[in-house]
């Protein structure tokens, strides 16, 4: 399978995750006419998402699997690029001054920022994601603010009108920003609705915007668009970067860090 067919499946498998989290139950025949694939990948689909421990298989189709623990599928992600995501997060947290109020958003990338915050005074974490709030939690001086919402079991963190309305009411030095794909071209983008308008609302309620995005994420485009790249002040990524990619980053006017 090539670059976009990987893409594509995985898109495809967050989308059937999705759906079967709000429906009783996804069948093989559905799935299929939806995406307009072939019963055979979408056999192949359901079987990956069994393995995975998000579905049970039953005849014709498949349920959510409602006993999988909330962290299962964000410590499967976390093992990709894990040197790589641990020298992003290195250097993103050079970024952090003393008296900085800073948001953290939710993802692998930004929990390894999370693992290297500075024992600063003053500052103040804010985030949605529960695994960053209680590493931050461990530094001794810091005021760790937990933003409420509804829990997004993938991203192990909260999302929704809740916590888009908390947003809506702070102002942050810092944003270090997550994201599940970003184009030069298309900017960033997410898999649902919910995560890309928390994300809109955390890009709104910072002054300086830093996205963290191994290169692995770059070239890609999710579902839901949440804003430009221009958006973007600061981009933090790895020198797998494409050169293409690189000088495209710098003309949006955007400063690039690679590790």
């Amino acid at each position: 399978m090539d670059k976009n067919g990987k893409t594509l499946a995985l898109e495809r498998h967050h989308r059937i995750v999705e759906m079967a989290r709000r429906q009783e139950m996804v069948k093989v025949d559905e799935l299929t006419d939806f995406f307009d694939v072939s019963e055979v990948t979408i056999r192949h689909d359901l079987g990956v998402l069994t393995k995975e421990g998000l579905l049970i298989r039953k005849h014709g189709g498949a349920i959510i699997n409602s006993r999988t623990d909330l962290a299962l599928a964000f410590e499967q992600r976390s093992k990709l690029n894990m040197e790589i995501k641990r020298a992003i997060g290195m250097k993103a947290a050079q970024f952090v001054n003393p008296g900085d109020a800073i948001l953290i958003d939710a993802g692998t990338t930004n929990l390894e920022l999370a693992r290297n915050l500075p024992e600063i005074s003053p500052l103040t974490v804010v985030t949605n994601a529960l695994n960053v709030a209680t590493q931050a939690g461990t530094l001794r001086d810091a005021n760790v603010i937990l933003l409420g919402g509804s829990l997004s079991r993938r991203t192990v963190s909260t999302i929704g009108a809740n916590t888009v309305q908390e947003l809506e009411n702070i102002v942050v030095s810092k944003l270090f920003l997550g994201i599940h794909a970003v184009d030069t071209d298309a900017g960033l983008t997410e898999v649902s609705i919910e995560i890309a308008q928390t994300k809109r609302a955390m890009i709104k309620a910072a002054k300086q915007v830093i996205l963290l995005a191994d290169s692995s994420k770059w070239g890609k485009c999710a579902l839901v668009k949440i804003m430009p790249l221009s958006a973007v002040h600061v981009v933090i990524s790895d020198s797998n970067l494409p050169k293409k990619t690189r000088k495209a980053i710098k003309d949006h006017g955007i400063e690039l860090f690679l590790v």
